[in-house]
């Protein structure tokens, strides 16, 4: 008897570098993120994909990592929190957040700049009822919501998409 490895090999792009893992098909997306790439920006929240803290650019639409099988993330261009970033320079979607204290515990924020980069890159100059809908699946216990959409649309107005 040999020793197989479980599971299928997957080839996918994150944050710009071409990576293969091993992983059963239905390894959910975030998993292999966090464990396996050590890339722990987007977080475990709910496990259901309704929460929006493991958000991650999937071929460029916001997506949950942790409801999204390898199967599915195979071959997709996969952008986490720490691929928005150009080198030193920040994402201005990230700047705005920074620039306008749009965080507070921090939690949620990987996945709320993940959904406003997304939003922004669709539509680069949103009225704050399209940035409200885009963040609509985004959780915040905190309360910063609407320092949220004001660094959004601050954002926008510097050309961040």
């Amino acid at each position: 008897m040999t020793d197989t490895p479980a599971g299928s090999t997957y080839a996918l792009t994150v944050n710009g570098a071409q990576v293969e893992v091993q992983a059963d098909d239905d390894t959910p997306l975030l998993n292999v993120l966090r464990h396996r790439l050590d890339l722990v920006g987007p977080r475990f929240g709910c496990g259901v994909g309704l929460c929006g803290a493991c958000f991650v650019l999937l071929d460029g639409k916001a997506a949950p990592a942790c409801d999204t099988p390898m199967w599915a993330a195979a071959g997709k261009d996969v952008v986490t929190v720490e691929g928005l970033a150009h080198g030193d320079v920040l994402h201005p979607v990230q700047q705005a957040f920074l620039d306008m204290q749009a965080a507070q515990c921090g939690f949620c924020v990987s996945g709320v700049l993940i959904s406003a980069v997304a939003l922004l890159a669709e539509n680069p100059q949103p009225d704050e009822p399209a940035v409200l809908a885009a963040l609509d699946r985004n959780l915040c216990r905190c309360g910063v919501q609407r320092r949220m959409v004001a660094a959004v649309l601050r954002a926008a107005e510097d050309g961040g998409s």
